[in-house]
């Protein structure tokens, strides 16, 4: 339910300024684009009318466009219907859908929209966090499958009722951890973890998403929505309805927004959860926000070859130079994975077994020799502590994926509606590492080590 504004628009502009700031940044309304893949196909006769799923969007913020332009690459899929508070987004969402082909009906309220559109099969749902629970608990009750952000709510009381609702409907609930469905992460973890065992004992992990400091959000001075439809939907002020993510009552703050993704990737590879947490951080920049701005966490898990501690750091005053990945490290290697494949490497330990099968077999790329002492003078001039293991040669994952990074969980799920997949992320699995989030969360604040039981995971 917030626009697709940039990061550090001010508060308190007028509508022309506005609208020159964010067409300057290529995110005006005047937008142009291609026919959408589903117009294409059925003109083509390459998909029949028939097969193409009709579905809502509910939240057209950031996170909603994202979801939208993935859609437009998805030819047996069409939007019918947007939905948000917001008259500015929504009216966004509904220009933007029409230069690409839809015509799409706008919805204030979510309950309208389940009320009048009665030919969609899914909902999309990409409200703030504490949105998330009551919209798709609606939706799975009025009979129709759904793909929902993380975190799944706010709250472990509003997950749990996403499950147990799911149980209760039969309904296919999706949530976006979408790494669980890039080609790269299934390889490594599938292939090169569990079938060559290439890292060999998996004895530590480390994560980290960073971001630069920025201002909060704006918003154009005639677009502001009066006080009386900000509190129906449960926002103060513009200002917190525009900043959500850094107040406790609506979102969970960086470790929920940034930190949900690559803590589940620990879970997911590990195929657990973790004993304990301990974690430290807080609100040490940001004096006007809720919610920390730094925090950093260590998980404890219990592996069948032995324990494996995965550290996760997370920052919004700094982009730290660069670069968000998941890192695991075993005594025969390292495999450092992200969604920006840039950054994702494999690094063989050298007294480890020769992973010549595995280039042969395709599932590695050939290495990328280290660099010799006598090439670099600082390297050629001073010796090297003898403590210091000797560079590693980087091997490369050959899988590319040339789609946007949510397209796949999307195509994974509209698959598993017409019953050829399965969810690569139900509700379920995913509540293990909303859960595995939520102990983080409660560690950072108490700055004590808090304990995970099996039943802490369970619904």
């Amino acid at each position: 339910m917030s626009s697709p504004l940039p990061a550090n628009e001010p508060a308190g502009l007028d509508r022309r300024a506005f609208l020159k700031t964010v067409s300057a940044a290529g995110l005006g309304l005047a937008l142009t684009r291609a026919t959408p893949a589903w117009a294409q196909a059925k003109a083509d006769g390459s998909v029949s009318p028939n097969s193409i799923l009709n579905i809502a969007l509910v939240g057209v913020g950031a996170q909603g466009r994202v979801l939208m332009d993935a859609v437009l690459k998805i030819p047996t899929v069409r939007i019918v219907a947007v939905c948000d508070i917001w008259e500015y987004a929504r009216t966004y969402g509904q220009r933007y859908l029409k230069k690409s082909g839809f015509e799409v009906r706008a919805y204030e309220n979510h309950h309208d929209m389940l009320a009048k559109e009665k030919d969609i099969q899914a909902v999309l749902v990409a409200t703030p966090d504490f949105w998330h629970a009551p919209v798709t608990n609606d939706c799975l009750r009025a009979g129709l499958h759904v793909y929902c952000e993380k975190m799944m709510s706010n709250t472990i009381e509003g997950a749990r009722s996403m499950v147990k609702t799911m149980r209760e409907t039969g309904k296919l609930l999706q949530i976006g951890h979408q790494r669980r469905s890039n080609p790269r992460y299934l390889v490594a973890r599938d292939r090169l973890i569990r079938d060559a065992k290439l890292l060999g004992r998996i004895t530590a992990a480390n994560a980290q998403w960073n971001r630069a400091a920025s201002d909060d959000l704006g918003w154009p001075n005639r677009a502001a929505m009066s006080k009386a439809l900000l509190e129906k939907y449960g926002f103060e002020d513009m200002h917190q309805f525009r900043n959500w993510r850094w107040y406790k009552k609506y979102g969970g703050g960086p470790l929920s927004d940034l930190g949900a993704h690559q803590i589940d990737i620990f879970n997911w590879f590990f195929d657990t959860t973790p004993t304990t947490v301990i974690g430290n951080g807080g609100r040490d920049y940001y004096p006007n926000h809720e919610w920390m701005d730094n925090a950093m966490v260590i998980y404890e898990y219990h592996l069948p070859e032995g324990v494996a501690r995965a550290f996760y750091q997370v920052q919004t005053t700094t982009s730290a130079g660069g670069g968000y990945y998941e890192q695991f490290m075993g005594v025969n290697g390292t495999l450092k994975m992200s969604e920006n494949p840039k950054y994702t490497s494999i690094f063989r330990e050298a007294a480890a077994p020769a992973w010549d099968e595995w280039i042969r077999r395709h599932w590695l790329a050939a290495p990328t020799a280290p660099a010799s002492a006598a090439d670099t003078t600082e390297a050629s001039s001073e010796k090297v502590d003898a403590r210091e293991t000797a560079e590693l040669a980087s091997y490369r994952l050959p899988v590319v994926l040339n789609k946007a990074i949510h397209q796949p969980h999307l195509e994974n799920f509209f698959n598993a509606i017409r019953g050829t997949a399965k969810l690569n992320c139900p509700a379920d699995e995913a509540f293990k590492s909303e859960m595995t989030v939520f102990k983080a969360i409660e560690a950072v604040e108490k700055k004590t080590l808090i304990t995970c039981t099996p039943e802490d995971f369970a619904v």
